[in-house]
């Protein structure tokens, strides 16, 4: 006789959910946890309360969904990710459910829905989701499908009984493009905004993470000085990283330090010239945001009406 298991019933969790969904939902078997998360101290303090939370079974505790917004390259897939590694019940990624064939798609989402009823407790990470989420009404170019994936959604996000049970986690970059009853408390309840490095040291100790995550022992001793007038987001450090890594690597010994690389590039990179697209994801996520904790001390002070304003003139950018 064996054993009954947190391990065995991941597993008879796992099975059920490529069997009876295949293509449609992708199991997450992550190997990080919100350790390897550089910054967000914030968000991160309140996704492991709500996993004690949950671990507890203080279900009515915990909020139906999470909004997770930012520009492009702020680690809003890597932070579910990690949250995936720690929390101790299943997560999901929600695939693509649309069908070309009339009620197919319908037919997917019902399949969905009732194999994550059937699993008892589950994160469903929706990414992309301005694209897959639908829309209210729909429109005459899909036949109505959009607005019928919309209402389905909708319908099983605010069942109540599934909190605590059935966890929605959306990720976007466009928040804005989401339906306003989709992203209302009562769905997804806490809206958490991500953001670049705000600082030299905060720009610092994310290399030092992407290094970890790339497993290259990089020190802080390694780094050289980043200064106020080059801040640079998670994907363009990244890049930086693996440029620096590629000219190590084709170096002939001895080998250069690779904080002379590192140097070497950071002088030579070119920030992304699409500097008011990504203002603009920056703001609508502090529109977004419903606690202030999780904002840099610059967007604190912010009236809506100052931010409406900010919002309106760069909107003709996007």
């Amino acid at each position: 006789d064996k054993a009954l298991t947190a391990a065995w019933l991941g597993k008879i969790k796992k099975d059920l959910i490529e069997r009876e969904c295949q293509g449609l939902l992708e199991f997450v078997e992550s190997p990080f946890t919100l350790d390897n998360v550089a910054g967000h101290d914030a968000v991160k303090e309140w996704l492991r309360q709500d996993t004690a939370l949950l671990k507890r079974g203080a279900l009515r505790a915990l909020p139906m969904g999470y909004l997770i917004a930012g520009r492009i390259g702020t680690g809003k897939t890597f932070i579910v990710q990690c949250w995936a590694g720690e929390i101790g019940i299943p997560c999901v990624v929600l695939k693509n459910f649309r069908d070309r064939w009339v009620g197919a798609t319908e037919s997917n989402l019902e399949k969905i829905f009732a194999v994550l009823r059937a699993v008892g407790q589950v994160v469903v990470f929706v990414d992309e989701a301005d694209q897959a989420a639908g829309k209210r009404g729909g429109g005459d170019d899909d036949s109505g499908l959009s607005g019928r994936v919309y209402s389905m959604l909708a319908k099983e996000m605010s069942d109540t009984a599934n909190r605590g049970r059935i966890i929605w986690v959306f990720a976007t970059s466009r928040p804005d493009l989401l339906e306003v009853d989709l992203k209302r408390q009562g769905r997804l309840d806490v809206h958490i905004p991500l953001f670049s490095p705000q600082t030299p040291e905060e720009q610092a100790a994310l290399l030092l993470a992407i290094a970890r995550k790339l497993k290259f022992p990089l020190t802080a001793g390694d780094l050289p000085p980043f200064t106020d007038g080059q801040l640079l987001g998670g994907n363009e450090l990244e890049g930086v990283l693996v440029r620096a890594l590629r000219l190590h690597e084709l170096s002939e010994e001895p080998r250069r330090p690779i904080r002379e690389i590192l140097a070497d590039v950071l002088k030579e990179v070119r920030p992304s010239p699409h500097t008011r697209k990504l203002e603009y994801m920056d703001l609508v996520a502090v529109k977004e945001c419903t606690d202030a904790r999780f904002l840099p001390p610059r967007y604190r002070e912010l009236t809506p009406e100052e931010l409406e304003t900010q919002i309106d003139a760069l909107r003709r950018f996007v």
